[in-house]
């Protein structure tokens, strides 16, 4: 009876909703313990590192357990909520099988800690008690700790133990077999990555968090305590270091600001994706920006133009703005050079041309900076390029941009302009050749057709990557775009 009523309990676990993304925050539930869902139904809103997406459920019946509360992020392969496909109600379940107390107990957890990762980080139930288990048996009998959680994975391959009283009946397997199979060990990704850098094994760490969770604390300790054997087969003199890796684990964790005057915001989601994109784009491809300020007084006149009548140029219900006229220049620009339009292959040392144009946009939103492109912007016409630019702002606002929507641009726009900037020195979006900056378009003294005059005039930024686009390249594409906009005229004759 027992079996049965587990087994009707699905576990939903985070899906990889980029390419390649390891871990998601959990932004909001649509569901609560009780509810009824059906196949397709969204339950919850999750943000990865490019996007926040919705997540809908693949099957019907009764929400059981939401594993973890708002705000919290979840690795990729973790169970996140649970429900019964059986479509009976959760607590006539709980009282018949002998893990009640444990399936009982997690959702009242998450609601009073508010944060951090909880027990079930694997989706199994074994995996729940285990890790409750070991900081009250960890300090006193090390030795059985693996072989307890060996003896509950084997009792239930499925995550739901059955009967705690068979547990000492297996206590004889080695314990390097039941490290083996061992859940994974909780802890957070700089914590990992902590780990990794001083060559420490998660695996052999005894954690002191809460529901225990791993520590940097607990891994310097493993790490100093690794190195400890190896002191007293070193010279005399050893003896006196031996008191330093003990001393790193409380020196590390020491942050001292004032409370009362700062504030820490966590960085994640977008913002972190970001930040090491960026890092990583500024020390890959070797930058060179260029700069030419324009008289765009004529493209001002056609955007107006534009405006005031539509209907006649087909662009009806559409957004017209400076920057779709720029975005058309500099596709104009990259048609008559096309060897602008590239990336670099560093694995096989190659050039890779592109014969087709996804245009980035830079966008900023509430969650951090984004950079949509356009699929395939070459190809279409002003009117369409005018709809496709409003589909992505609009979508971008909202924080609904698919992550496909931010894979596979090759150039990219950023208005600056909108903030009242002159122009800046922008950073190569990871992959790209090239990037456009567009500072504010405003009325300045100007010499034209031999008298000073009021102008409205802007600057333009391209940075390049130099491993593909030398300076006479650069410096055509910059021009190029500068004349269209200077003399709107030319996208007739060169586009």
């Amino acid at each position: 009876m027992t079996t049965m009523t587990e087994a009707s309990v699905r576990e939903f676990k985070m899906p990889d909703v980029g390419e390649g993304l390891t871990e998601a925050e959990i932004l909001k539930w649509y569901v609560q313990p009780g509810d009824t869902v059906t196949d397709g139904q969204v339950v919850c809103e999750v943000e990865t590192a490019k996007a926040a997406v919705e997540l809908p459920i693949p099957y019907d019946g009764v929400v059981r357990e939401l594993r973890f509360p708002e705000g919290t992020t979840v690795d990729v392969g973790v169970s996140i909520i649970a429900v019964d496909v059986s479509g009976g109600p959760a607590p006539a379940d709980i009282p018949a099988s002998a893990p009640a107390p444990a399936v009982e107990r997690q959702p009242e957890e998450p609601k009073a800690e508010g944060s951090g990762r909880q027990p079930v980080l694997v989706g199994y139930g074994v995996a729940a008690s285990s890790t409750k288990r070991r900081p009250r048996k960890g300090a006193e009998v090390p030795a059985q700790e693996p072989a307890a959680v060996t003896t509950a994975v084997q009792a239930e391959p499925n995550g739901h133990g059955t009967a705690p009283a068979a547990a000492p009946a297996p206590v004889t397997p080695a314990p390097a077999a039941a490290a083996a199979d061992r859940p994974r060990p909780l802890a957070k990704p700089p914590v990992r990555k902590l780990a990794k850098d001083l060559g420490v094994d998660l695996v052999s760490v005894v954690p002191s968090g809460p529901d225990g969770i791993i520590t940097r604390e607990d891994v310097h300790a493993a790490a100093a305590s690794a190195q400890a054997p190896v002191l007293p087969t070193a010279p005399q003199p050893a003896p006196a270091t031996a008191p330093e890796p003990a001393t790193a684990p409380a020196q590390a964790p020491v942050a001292s600001y004032d409370t009362a005057r700062e504030t820490r915001v966590p960085v994640k989601g977008v913002r972190k994706a970001t930040a090491a994109a960026m890092v990583g784009s500024a020390f890959t491809a070797p930058h060179v920006t260029e700069f030419v300020t324009v008289d765009v007084t004529r493209t001002m006149k056609l955007v107006e133009e534009l405006k005031r009548d539509p209907d006649k140029y087909g662009m009806q219900g559409l957004r017209v703005n400076p920057l779709l006229l720029i975005a058309k220049a500099l596709l104009v620009a990259i048609r008559r050079n096309p060897d602008v339009n590239a990336s670099w292959d560093e694995a096989n040392q190659e050039i890779v041309r592109k014969h087709y144009v996804n245009l980035g946009i830079a966008a900023a939103t509430p969650r951090g900076l984004i950079v949509p492109n356009i699929k395939d912007a070459h190809d279409k016409t002003l009117p369409q390029l005018a709809e496709a630019l409003g589909e992505l702002v609009a979508t971008a606002r909202e924080g609904r941009t698919p992550p496909a929507a931010m894979q596979g641009g090759t150039v990219t726009i950023t208005n600056v302009g909108v903030f009242g900037v002159d122009t800046g020195t922008p950073i190569l979006n990871p992959g790209e050749s090239a990037i456009l900056a567009v500072g504010s378009i405003k009325l300045q003294p100007w010499v034209h057709k031999g008298k000073v005059k009021p102008r409205q005039v802007t600057t333009l930024a391209l940075s390049f990557d130099h491993r593909l686009v030398d300076g006479e390249l650069g410096s055509k594409v910059l021009a190029d775009v500068a004349a269209v906009l200077e003399q709107p005229k030319r996208l007739i004759t060169w586009g």
